[in-house]
């Protein structure tokens, strides 16, 4: 199965699951210092915008090096915590397709050429040592990854 269909599974499966949480559920911080269901949901959405552009940009540069972001800030600044349950699935949703259709069209040499320099031992979840080799295709899985382990945050706890 290719990375855009396993990021449009992940997402058309979690979709009927995130409805299903009421908005009490969502809004509850298991710690002052921790995100609510909301707010990792608010992240999901941050990390969509980052690398929808990191994958389009990849294909026009030499290496993997992208800029990264402040994320408790960007889920602070964005107040996900007061923004509308239905409203922040659908929008997660909705990106997530279209970054599903972007993947999609990039081609496979692209998305499979080795790049000696990248910054994904800073960037991505699963990290890849300085020295090492990667690709376009691992940072886009690691995405896929990165986003099914904040789902199972938000709809495998009470």
């Amino acid at each position: 199965m290719s990375i855009a269909d396993d990021l449009r599974r992940a997402v058309e499966d979690a979709t009927p699951r995130l409805h299903a949480l009421s908005e009490d559920a969502v809004r509850q911080r298991p710690a002052p210092d921790k995100w609510s269901k909301k707010e990792i949901l608010g992240h999901l959405i941050d990390s969509a915008a980052n690398n929808h552009q990191r994958f389009v940009r990849a294909q026009f540069q030499d290496d993997l090096v992208f800029p990264g972001y402040a994320q408790d800030e960007w889920v602070r600044v964005q107040r996900y915590q007061e923004t509308e349950w239905k409203a922040l699935i659908e929008l997660w949703r909705r990106y997530n397709l279209h970054l599903a259709r972007v993947i999609a069209a990039i081609p496979d040499a692209v998305r499979l050429r080795e790049h000696c320099t990248h910054n994904l031992h800073r960037i991505a979840m699963r990290r890849v040592p300085e020295h090492e080799a990667t690709t376009l295709d691992y940072f886009m899985r690691d995405y896929v990854y990165h986003l099914q382990h904040h789902l199972r945050q938000i709809v495998d706890t009470p």
